[in-house]
């Protein structure tokens, strides 16, 4: 992978609810993501955080009876813990109210207005509070906004942008530029909106309104829109009109070719490769590298999980009955990046049990236990090795570089698929040798034997480290502390015979379904 700058960013989170298992998918893919980048050396750097004006936040703070900025402090706490409790090595953890960025944002509203790509007009519009967007006639389904939520409709003056006039300029970029939407079929998508007729953006909402946001720079009876607002988060979070900043913001940002990947939901995908890149261009700033749209989690009926209907599921509900480290394999593994998936705890613990306990573990702790039964927990001498185990020794030298060649086209799932492959090999190759038999005949087989198997556990752990951070690590310290470096993966008999290896408790217990109360 090049060693160019890595900047990763999940979409910061409406703070109208706690966190659900489609904020944790998106943000634990992200930081496998950027810990993968910087454990092969890459300059990272991984911004989260939490969306706090508009009209949903102001209606959630209202219900709660509380300020908006008082339910927002408290909701921004939430996210933080539970990013916290899911291991999550964010650098950035931004919130929108904070004083930088909404003066950055009026000096881009400034920018824009006094180039004249804002200007103000009256507007009838079928309004979704729910999605914060206007709706035409003709986007209407059946009455409902796209998304299925309700909308009222309101006639008002507002300010706008003059989003149309960038929209040739972006189908150009787009065609020119393959991996900036992914995956490819979301871009097919984007391109047969952009074919339509595009509207301006409506980038304000007056006060009589709406309160809760940032105060426009040119009218004080409006404050802005909330995408508008939110979507410039990813800019001023690394500097953008910060003084002392510039070289901070090139780095991150305002580079070529960018160094910006944005991980989002599907269902926020126009407003990220529409909205966003338009603004962008009228900016004179550069646009992301990638804007990369995962699917959704969806109940066993295959139905989007609904507050409403009780089906969203806590992350730290399923973190409690698996633990962090299982979680986070299962929500990295269990899905291709870009596709839904069903999501039950069966189905969670059914992919822990037979690829973490019975495959991983299970090799880590018969190995364990026979080097501890017949070589004293003492890593044995390897004089030579047998056909076999050159054969296993090459399936696990190209386990690396195949992951590698997978993250680099964000195949998240494939990747670790590759490291299940070669420990499902050497699970086989332990089988077929029977080094618990052959120890009392022939010890320099069996000692052969358990020390490849033990290699290929140890290649597992620095190549599932990312995923697994307190898991990979405890099992490195039980080989000896031997190094977790990326450089580590692609070496071979880089234990040290006589080295003394741990046989300690099963590091994957197998998990059983929690009993239903009485």
């Amino acid at each position: 992978m090049s060693k160019a700058p890595f900047y990763i960013t999940t979409p910061i989170y409406y703070v109208n609810d706690i966190p659900h298992i489609g904020h944790a998918y998106c943000t634990v893919v992200a930081d496998v993501l950027a810990r993968y980048h910087r454990l092969m050396g890459v300059p990272t750097l991984f911004l989260t955080g939490v969306d706090e004006h508009g009209q949903k936040v102001q209606a959630a703070a209202e219900k709660r009876g509380l300020d908006p900025k008082k339910h927002c402090d408290e909701m921004a706490e939430n996210f933080r813990a539970i990013w916290k409790e899911l291991n999550i090595s964010n650098d950035i953890f931004f919130r929108t109210t904070d004083s930088f960025h909404k003066k950055a944002v009026q000096d881009c509203l400034s920018q824009l207005h006094d180039a004249g790509e804002i200007y103000t007009k009256e507007y009838e519009g079928w309004y979704a509070q729910a999605d914060e967007i206007f709706y035409t006639e003709k986007d209407l389904v059946d009455g409902k906004a796209p998304t299925g939520t309700e909308v009222t409709k309101i006639t008002e003056k507002n300010y706008f942008f003059k989003m149309s006039k960038y929209q040739e300029r972006l189908i150009s970029h787009i065609e020119k530029n393959p991996g900036f939407i992914e995956p490819s079929y979301r871009k097919n998508e984007v391109l047969g909106f952009l074919r339509q007729p595009l509207n301006d953006l409506c980038i304000s909402r007056p006060k009589s309104r709406l309160s809760w946001g940032i105060e426009l720079p040119f009218d004080r009876d409006y404050v802005t829109y909330v995408w508008f607002d939110a979507l410039l988060n990813y800019a001023t979070g690394v500097g953008l009109k910060q003084s002392g900043k510039t070289d901070e913001f090139k780095k991150w940002w305002n580079a070529s070719p960018s160094p910006v990947m944005h991980l989002l939901g599907k269902d926020i995908l126009t407003t990220h490769s529409v909205y966003w890149p338009t603004m962008l261009m009228a900016l004179g700033l550069e646009l992301p590298r990638t804007i990369y749209a995962h699917g959704w989690w969806l109940t066993q009926s295959n139905e989007k999980m609904s507050k409403s209907k009780g089906t969203v599921v806590k992350p730290l509900d399923v973190k409690n009955i698996i633990g962090v480290d299982a979680l986070r394999y299962f929500l990295s593994r269990d899905v291709r990046l870009g596709n839904d998936s069903q999501f039950s705890i069966e189905l969670v613990i059914n992919r822990v049990n037979s690829e973490l306990s019975n495959n991983f573990g299970n090799l880590l702790s018969r190995t364990c236990s026979l080097i501890a039964k017949y070589f004293g927990g003492q890593l044995p001498v390897v004089e030579k090795l047998s056909e076999k185990s050159e054969a296993l020794k090459a399936v696990a030298l190209s386990t690396h570089t195949k992951l590698e060649a997978h993250l680099a086209s964000n195949e998240l799932q494939e990747a670790l698929g590759v490291v299940i492959d070669m420990l499902t090999n050497a699970n086989q190759y332990l089988a077929d040798r029977e080094p618990w038999k052959m120890a009392k005949t022939d010890l320099p087989h069996a000692g052969e034997t358990l020390t490849i198997s033990l290699e290929c556990v140890r290649i597992a752990a620095i190549l599932l480290t990312p995923v697994m951070p307190t898991k990979c690590e405890e099992l490195l310290k039980r080989l000896g502390g031997t190094s977790g470096a990326w450089s580590e993966a692609s070496k071979f008999l880089a234990l040290k015979p006589g080295t003394v290896i741990a046989n300690e408790a099963p590091l994957f217990m197998r998990v059983e379904l929690p009993k239903a109360e009485a």
